[in-house]
């Protein structure tokens, strides 16, 4: 008997002690939205291996109409081929997660220099760390404009995504609808 109730207490005392996943507090929410806002900024001063330190080392970046960019320095090579920007903007619309787990769903606008916009929406997915920061696990980004007509795209994006030329007329004509 007695040897029972020391069997039931360690299994209360395990139970208890195994609280399961950790809450998703609201000060997990505002470190998520800083690191939003943050990247934004990081990305129109064309600090790219600022804003790619916010990815994990093995990450996946899922840009549109082109495969997938695994790990963060294929990300931050990709980052230096996107145009200067003018204007970001990245707004979240929803932050929640449960532990150490999070999503971020949103929108986003760009105005590149050259002259031609974009907007369209992303969903996230960060890790927190011991360390208190959220990194990118994972991301994915698609424009909500008709997409250009093949044959001119390759006219004016080198074969790794770049934009060949900056006249902000043909920018405009080519990633802007109507």
């Amino acid at each position: 008997m007695r040897a029972m109730l020391i069997g039931m207490l360690g299994l209360v005392a395990f139970a208890c002690g195994s609280s399961g996943p950790q809450a998703f507090l609201d000060t997990d929410k505002t470190t998520i939205r800083a690191s939003l806002d943050s990247f934004t900024v990081y990305v129109v001063q064309h600090r790219d291996s600022t804003a790619a330190a916010m990815y994990a080392e093995n990450a996946t970046f899922m840009p549109p109409n082109q495969g997938m960019v695994q790990g963060r320095a294929a990300i931050l090579a990709w980052m230096k081929t996107v145009p200067p920007m003018s204007h970001f903007t990245a707004s979240a619309i929803d932050i929640n997660g449960r532990g150490d787990l999070a999503y971020v769903r949103g929108t986003y606008q760009v105005v590149y220099l050259a002259g031609a916009t974009d907007h369209g929406k992303f969903l996230e997915v960060r890790r927190g760390g011991k360390d208190g920061r959220w990194l990118i696990i994972a991301d994915i980004f698609n424009s909500d404009l008709p997409p250009a007509a093949p044959e001119m795209l390759t006219m004016f994006f080198n074969s790794r995504g770049g934009i060949r030329t900056h006249d902000p007329g043909i920018m405009s004509a080519v990633l802007s609808p109507g």
